[in-house]
């Protein structure tokens, strides 16, 4: 990846990293769905006024919708509200790099290095570790929900890489559009008419998920994906966890193990590997020909 790419996607993880904590905070004042539901109409109006059509046939919009806006934010959220915390939470979805690696392999031919399989082993295990350490403790229920929005954001991934619009800022609008009425109708089945009496810190919370983390962090991840392949560019999402799990500590002192330590420290090195080159040997200069 060149500089500004690399700072681009540690950004977009820095952002998606906190963005656990701030939806740990709207679930206080929405249930799951509902706000995963305001959180897409929010990303989608106003501008859905101004911006064109996505550029894309819309069978992928409605796939990238049905996967990300539906299956991966309802499922993690659900988990989230049944007993998974942020800095967890934020941990557990980085599965979905390995599920898009091996999806990106077997449905897009894309060549998997052995140095991407190296890193990404070194960053799974890590995921392997956290895991282990909250099964024996927490609700198996809410874990298994979490891992299951990871796949639904690994089939989002190579539905938006097979689509490659040409405006990801665009996209994500209609995304959000699509993804918002199914969620809102589920949360009227599932929890009953929604009262929208939230105090200013969850609608804060909702602005943020709309504003920052969907709609500029998508537009990035798509900017990202349009350049490398889904194989370079997923395992990045692995530091999403880090920053999760030191903002979930910073603001709700959610505790950090010395396992979960670990785990992150083999995550960063796991992507690190993963996600760089190695430099080229340089070249010893022809002898003169005499």
């Amino acid at each position: 990846m060149k500089p500004r790419h690399l700072a681009l996607a540690i950004g977009l993880a820095a952002v998606w990293g906190f963005n656990f904590v701030v939806m740990e905070v709207g679930l206080r004042h929405f249930p799951p769905l509902l706000y995963a539901g305001l959180r897409f109409t929010l990303a989608a109006f106003p501008a859905l006024l101004i911006v064109r059509r996505p550029g894309v046939p819309w069978r992928w919009v409605f796939g990238v919708a049905a996967a990300m806006g539906v299956g991966q934010f309802g499922l993690l959220l659900i988990g989230m509200r049944a007993g998974m915390p942020a800095g967890l939470s934020s941990l557990v979805l980085q599965s979905q790099t390995l599920f898009t690696v091996l999806l990106a392999v077997t449905l897009l031919g894309e060549r998997l290095t052995s140095r991407r399989v190296t890193g990404l082993i070194v960053a799974f295990t890590g995921l392997v570790v956290v895991a282990v350490d909250f099964g024996a403790s927490g609700p198996v229920g809410a874990f298994a929900l979490c891992v299951a929005a990871a796949f639904a954001w690994s089939i989002g991934t190579i539905l938006q890489r097979r689509a490659a619009p040409p405006d990801s800022l665009r996209f994500m609008v209609w995304v959000s559009a699509l993804s918002a009425p199914p969620l809102l109708a589920l949360s009227v089945l599932v929890d009953g008419v929604p009262t929208l009496n939230a105090p200013v810190e969850g609608w804060l919370s909702l602005a943020y998920v709309a504003f920052i983390s969907t709609l500029a962090g998508f537009g990035v991840w798509g900017y990202l994906l349009r350049r490398y392949d889904a194989s370079v560019v997923a395992p990045y999402t692995l530091l999403v966890p880090v920053f999760g799990m030191s903002s979930a500590f910073l603001a709700t002192g959610e505790p950090v193990s010395p396992l979960k330590l670990t785990a992150a420290a083999l995550i960063v090195c796991g992507v690190l590997y993963a996600g760089t080159r190695p430099a080229p040997q340089p070249v010893a200069d022809p002898l003169p020909v005499r």
